[in-house]
């Protein structure tokens, strides 16, 4: 805690005492002051770690390990929580902190909504599909798999049609993910296909929207190759994880095998950037076989 810190809490606690007229102005300052300095050097607070950092994580809880080369391996190639050890029965305290950390960030970027400015920074028109509210979106998927007439509307007057590729970003069930994601993955997968000759739709933002509301969207603009980035369920491994799902000639009711998908977007998985070009390069696999999902291989 810095000295203005120290300051701002020595003023609002002089303000109430000096209401009830208790102490003089003088006494007051100096006693509060001695009072805050005295906590903030007696605070622990410089002393502990954040139980969410994911170095923190890592870190073996064994405590005397048979094969220590071993396990710091296995943890180099996994996020998974091994090594945690326990305390009789139990998990340790520390492992039992962190789970509930992570489900309490996963349950933060289910209920929350993705930040407006973002989505006016990346100057994307936003639609919303049939659900009204964060409650409909979770137990209502049908509705977010489509859009009212209005909107429909909407995309068809605001958006190029017929384009050759068609790109959707929307929450999905992880806020998070778009946040942490879209900024890096978008521009770098619109670059990589217009370099290869395509041409791209008008990017746009659906708010409580499931996977489905790409085939409405492919659809409604004629779009050869429609491809949503879209916010995954979040685990308690991370609440950011994104993916893109691709098809060739989207239209309604089409079935699920007939979507590419590109999952695991994130920093700790396929990094945003890698992950740009990476789709640009499906894409045009897509585009040249003019199939996608289970058909893409035959």
């Amino acid at each position: 805690m810095n000295n203005e810190q120290v300051e701002s809490i020595v003023k609002a606690v002089m303000a109430q005492l000096a209401a009830s007229g208790d102490l003089p102005a003088t006494a007051q300052e100096s006693t509060v002051r001695q009072a805050v300095q005295t906590t903030v050097a007696a605070s622990p607070a410089a002393d502990i770690e954040d139980i969410a950092d994911p170095e923190v994580k890592h870190r073996p809880l064994l405590d005397n390990p048979a094969d220590a080369d071993g396990l710091q391996r296995m943890l180099s190639k996994t996020p998974a929580r091994i090594g945690v050890g326990k305390a009789g029965a139990r998990l340790k305290t520390k492992t039992q902190l962190a789970l509930r950390a992570d489900h309490a960030a996963a349950r933060d970027s289910v209920f929350a909504d993705v930040d407006e400015n973002l989505i006016q920074e990346m100057n994307l028109l936003s639609v919303q599909t049939c659900c009204h509210d964060r409650n409909e979106h979770l137990t209502r998927p049908d509705l977010g798999r489509k859009f009212d007439e209005k909107t429909a509307a909407e995309l068809k007057a605001h958006c190029t049609a017929n384009p050759d590729v068609q790109f959707i970003v929307s929450d999905g069930l992880s806020s998070k993910a778009i946040e942490a994601n879209i900024k890096n993955v978008l521009p770098a997968v619109m670059d990589g296909v217009k370099a290869l000759g395509y041409s791209v739709g008008t990017p746009f933002f659906v708010k409580f929207g499931r996977v489905g509301c790409m085939d409405h969207a492919g659809e409604l603009l004629g779009s050869k190759v429609t491809c949503i980035l879209i916010g995954e369920r979040p685990g308690l491994g991370t609440a950011e994880s994104m993916s893109a799902y691709i098809t060739y000639g989207s239209k309604v009711g089409m079935s699920e095998s007939l979507r590419t998908v590109v999952s695991n977007i994130h920093s700790g998985g396929i990094t945003p950037v890698e992950a740009g070009a990476y789709l640009a390069e499906v894409i045009d696999l897509i585009m040249k076989n003019k199939a996608s999902g289970v058909n893409l291989r035959k």
